[in-house]
């Protein structure tokens, strides 16, 4: 069995979030106690890099933080530790652009669980994990509809960065159970999807059954 774990990321925008509440929770019971099981779920509210306002990001977090509690998962908030503050959510998951490690960790205290993107860059990484970052983000490994990848990053990046260090590190971009193989052989320890799990052809439970599968 691979060691790596499910990162899931919200869909870019929810119309019912009573909806998806019970179709998350459903996911989250189908991964359970499987290979599959669900390590973390970041809120990454945006369309066409339009966030979402404050009150409707507040308000899915507040729905979804007991459920994912209950399956032993962790919710992160994209961009905003003012909102993972006033939320209780678990941390946040930094961009370049959206402000520093210090800061965050500074607000959100010792326990808060603070990501960085690193696109496919191993200096950005060395950076992020000198800062005190909990784990560095590469990609994208692969095509995707969610948001405009800037960079592209390859297998190789996630294999040297393994042997590098042992910070966690989080696969991003595109991943679906067709082509998260060499990922997972590369041995990252997180593959975040988005899309593969909503908008699987056969729906999320089966996405789930194929990732268990791989893992």
């Amino acid at each position: 069995m691979s060691d790596t774990r499910l990162y899931l990321i919200t869909p870019p925008t929810i119309e019912n979030m009573n909806a998806f509440a019970a179709e998350f929770e459903a996911v989250l019971k189908a991964a359970h106690n499987t290979p599959a099981q669900i390590a973390c779920l970041q809120i990454r509210l945006k369309k066409n890099d339009i966030a979402a306002s404050d009150d409707t990001i507040t308000e899915l977090t507040k729905k979804l933080l007991p459920l994912a509690h209950a399956h032993d998962c962790i919710i992160l908030i994209n961009d905003r530790p003012d909102l993972a503050k006033k939320t209780g959510a678990d941390g946040v998951h930094l961009g370049q652009e959206d402000g520093d490690i210090k800061t965050a960790r500074a607000l959100l205290g010792e326990d808060a669980s603070i990501g960085v993107t690193c696109h496919d860059s191993r200096h950005l990484a060395m950076i992020a994990g000198e800062q005190g970052a909990d784990y560095v983000a590469f990609g994208a490994f692969f095509p995707t509809d969610t948001k405009q990848a800037k960079t592209s990053a390859s297998p190789d990046l996630l294999k040297w960065w393994i042997e590098a260090t042992t910070l966690p590190c989080v696969a991003i971009g595109g991943i679906t159970p067709e082509n998260a193989s060499p990922l997972i052989a590369a041995g990252a320890d997180f593959i975040a999807v988005s899309s593969g799990i909503w908008q699987h052809p056969k729906g999320p439970k089966a996405a789930i059954k194929a990732f268990a599968a791989l893992l």
